[in-house]
């Protein structure tokens, strides 16, 4: 999509913050409009992330026209708001590739950009890392300033007030913005409240502040009521007493969508010493009227037509994993009111959405915090509970201590519904499912499986759901499934894989749902195809069989191949000192680009044709 500079008069000007500084501070609201359409024009076309970036389009721009960006570094949390971001730092024009193969990446990505000081995907790493950077720009001394942009929703991470417990400590000039779209903007947002905030960010305050502190230093009484006042003062207006206790110049709430306000009180703060924090009040998906109203649906997009303002339905023949979890949750708990189901932060995502508004009782959603869901799951069995605990693979990989300490080596029953397992497409590297199977193979007594369908997959959850001698865990992946009928959920025999098709000289063992691939390779190879089901415990006799009456093992799995469901089958073969060649296929030894599961999966020679034209070569 080409530029259009009659469309776009004043945001043809600024191909980077260098031109965006060039401009006078009246014709930013100007700017803010322009970005919000072309934002708008650009994403309906391309789909991606889209009602965070229309509630920071202010933000954006005071931002990189207060801060000498680069040079100053600017950090964003996650990344689905930095739409803005990318467009006024040089890849305006690209906008329209991005979370496409090949095209700019889905979140603020180091080798990107010189603009982009983190490369991020998880969520709460921005203080972290802003401090880290703050700390070395200290060090330098050459006045490089530090903002870290978070959200609400990534603020209740434990990282992050771990990070301004830190930041309070060792007192480093800094500036955290919390971007705040929980709560509408209410009346003390307004001009009261902005012209407040320019007065405690101000000079003025500040030298009254530390002023009257050097001079009340001596009298202790006098001290503590100057502290009690400023307290009770700021208290009377702004939330932020939690901040000031963690050692943060707190300044707000004010006005995210008032670019000229933001643009006063930026300047006033950039000059601040200390570790400082602005609160600011916006709405996603603010300036769309749809995206407003339904910032959940808008929050990524498929392509769609602006003007009439509603989403494609999606046109799914096959209902998705995460579906097929979310009913499997309430058809179990309509027979036992033990089943309690957590989730950090992905209701939507996780297919929980109906098993919330049935069984409110049983379900909970605990923010963005995987290491007290998984623990809070430990306490909920040791309470006699039934607890399943629904994260994404990508995410598990944050609460991996608490998956050993607190659930594994207490062997408590907890089940693991790892959605997302594998190839997940067009969120790239940082949210690949690629390792689970790898992390979690190597934990005692755990139970991994790994459906081939979903029909399977409710076989896996119930199965996992009434093991009771220590944690389980089924793993399954982003999309539909395959359309098989579903048969009455029963136990499956422990550790137990089944023989699907007899061929001759090679077995291919598959893991999970490549299933369909591996039948096409069985088919053209006339090779045995075995569902293995379980990773762990491995179907030893199986494999031992399949050994004695086949020259070759092919094995299969959407994992990573170091340390994957492969690998457990080479430690078997090894242990029984079975000399007989293994292909293991999976996923290479890198972090897989973003792209299509199809596109990936091609590029990775994991479909169909590419196992069939891999076991040939193998073969020779």
């Amino acid at each position: 999509m080409s530029f259009d500079i009659a469309k776009y008069p004043t945001l043809a000007l600024v191909d980077s913050p260098q031109e965006l500084r060039l401009l006078p501070r009246e014709s930013l609201p100007k700017v803010c409009d322009e970005l919000r359409r072309y934002l708008l024009d650009s994403v309906s076309r391309s789909s991606g992330h889209f009602a965070s970036g229309l509630g920071t389009i202010e933000l954006t721009v005071a931002l990189h026209y207060v801060y000498n960006t680069p040079f100053d570094q600017l950090i964003w949390d996650v990344g689905h708001q930095a739409y803005p971001h990318k467009i006024i730092t040089g890849r305006r024009d690209n906008i329209g590739t991005i979370r496409q193969k090949d095209g700019l990446h889905p979140f603020p990505w180091r080798e990107e950009s010189e603009y982009d000081v983190l490369s991020v995907g998880h969520s709460s790493t921005s203080i972290s890392a802003g401090l880290g950077v703050a700390v070395a720009a200290e060090k330098e001394g050459k006045g490089r300033r530090t903002v870290c942009v978070i959200g609400d929703g990534a603020i209740t991470a434990g990282m992050a007030f771990e990070a301004m417990n830190h930041a309070g400590d060792i007192k480093s000039d800094m500036l955290v913005i919390l971007n705040d779209n929980e709560m509408s903007i209410s009346e003390n947002v307004g001009a009261l409240n902005n012209h407040l905030a320019q007065l405690l960010s101000g000079k003025l305050y500040s030298s009254l502040r530390e002023g009257g502190k050097k001079v009340f230093s001596g009298v202790p009484p006098i001290k503590e009521l100057l502290k009690r006042t400023e307290e009770h003062i700021k208290g009377m207006v702004v939330p932020g007493t939690l901040f000031e206790e963690l050692g943060f110049n707190y300044i707000g709430p004010v006005d995210g969508h008032d670019v000229a306000g933001l643009v006063s009180t930026l300047k006033n703060m950039r000059s601040l010493k200390g570790p400082q924090f602005l609160h600011i009040m916006t709405k996603k998906g603010r300036g769309y009227a749809p995206a407003e109203k339904d910032p959940i649906s808008f929050h990524a997009v498929p392509k769609f037509d602006p003007q009439s303002g509603t989403l494609p339905k999606a046109t799914a023949a096959q209902p998705s994993y995460s579906k097929i979890f979310g009913n499997w949750l309430c058809e179990t708990a309509k027979q036992d009111d033990k089943l309690m189901a957590i989730t950090p932060a992905m209701r939507e995502g996780s297919g929980m959405v109906e098993f919330s508004r049935q069984y409110p009782d049983q379900y909970f959603d605990v923010a963005i915090a995987e290491q007290h869901a998984v623990t809070f799951a430990a306490g909920l069995a040791i309470g006699g509970y039934n607890p399943v605990v629904a994260i994404y693979s990508t995410f598990l990989q944050r609460a991996y201590d608490q998956l050993i300490h607190d659930v594994a080596i207490q062997k408590l029953p907890v089940l693991f519904a790892i959605d997302r397992a594998g190839i997940v497409g067009a969120d790239g590297p940082t949210h690949q499912g690629a390792f689970d199977l790898s992390f979690l193979r190597c934990i005692p007594g755990m139970v991994i499986m790994a459906p081939s369908d979903e029909n399977e997959c409710r076989l896996m959850l119930h199965t996992g759901y009434h093991y009771k001698d220590g944690p389980s865990a089924v793993r399954y992946p982003r999309g539909n499934a395959r359309g098989v009928p579903l048969t009455p959920l029963e136990v499956l025999p422990l550790g137990k894989g089944r023989l699907l098709q007899e061929g001759q000289d090679i077995a291919i063992l598959n893991f999970g749902t490549l299933l369909p691939e591996a039948e096409q390779a069985a088919q053209a190879l006339n090779a045995t195809l075995v569902d293995m089901r379980f990773v762990k415990p491995l179907d030893e006799s199986l494999i031992l069989e399949m050994v004695s009456r086949h020259s070759a093992l092919v094995t299969l799995e959407e994992n990573a191949v170091m340390g994957g469901a492969g690998s457990g089958v080479n430690d078997v073969l090894m242990a029984h000192r079975k000399p007989v060649p293994v292909l293991n296929l999976g996923l290479p030894d890198t972090f897989i680009p973003q792209a299509t599961q199809d596109e990936a999966r091609s590029a990775l020679g994991l479909d169909g044709p590419g196992i069939t034209q891999r076991i040939r070569e193998w073969l020779g």
